[in-house]
């Protein structure tokens, strides 16, 4: 079993990359919030599962153990396999995945690709409050004010994960236009 790969991205497609991993390509699927993140020849580090059925070998790659986690609840609904899991984490980001499942909302998860009604009410009775992540909420679940500094940071041209860690890090009661400021001055340095 595979926990995690570090390498350089090879090759980027529709849904999944290859990984070079010390002269061995890897494919790994990943959800469409993963792949947004990343460019050719960049160095990166995936916790991976691992997908054996008789037919087939398949590697899901995650950039958080909180995506991963999320992924392997979702396994855990009946009807859900890996790839309908990673639409579903392909269709919006995990803290609004994780509200949807916490607070019951229906409607919310069926505008997840490929879910129902059904599956979504089978999502809540599954998971509504089982969710346990190792990574903190806060981490996952931010602030209005912090996601506004975020998308600004991202619209401007910064990585979405460096721009996601500084903006964690940030005083919760900062405000929209100091954060962006800081987040630009930080940032700008950095390159």
């Amino acid at each position: 079993m595979i926990g995690f790969l570090r390498g350089s991205v090879h090759e980027i497609f529709e849904d999944s990359v290859i990984l070079d991993v010390g002269g061995v390509g890897y494919e790994l699927t990943l959800s469409k919030n993963s792949l947004v993140e990343m460019g050719l020849g960049e160095a990166i580090e995936f916790y991976v599962y691992t997908h054996v059925r008789e037919d087939q070998f398949s590697l899901y790659g995650f950039l958080s153990k909180t995506e991963k986690q999320l992924f392997l609840s979702l396994l855990k609904v009946n009807g859900i396999g890996p790839k309908m899991a990673i639409q579903v984490l392909s269709g919006a980001p995990l803290d609004r995945i994780i509200g949807f499942i916490s607070e019951g909302d229906v409607k919310g998860l069926t505008t997840l690709p490929k879910v129902g009604k059904k599956t979504a009410e089978q999502m809540i009775l599954s998971l509504k409050g089982k969710l346990v992540m190792d990574e903190p909420m806060s981490a996952v679940i931010k602030s209005p004010v912090k996601d506004q500094i975020q998308s600004a940071l991202v619209n401007l041209g910064f990585k979405a994960l460096d721009v996601e860690k500084l903006v964690a890090e940030m005083d919760e009661k900062i405000d929209v236009q100091d954060g962006i400021r800081k987040g630009l001055q930080i940032l700008s340095n950095q390159n």
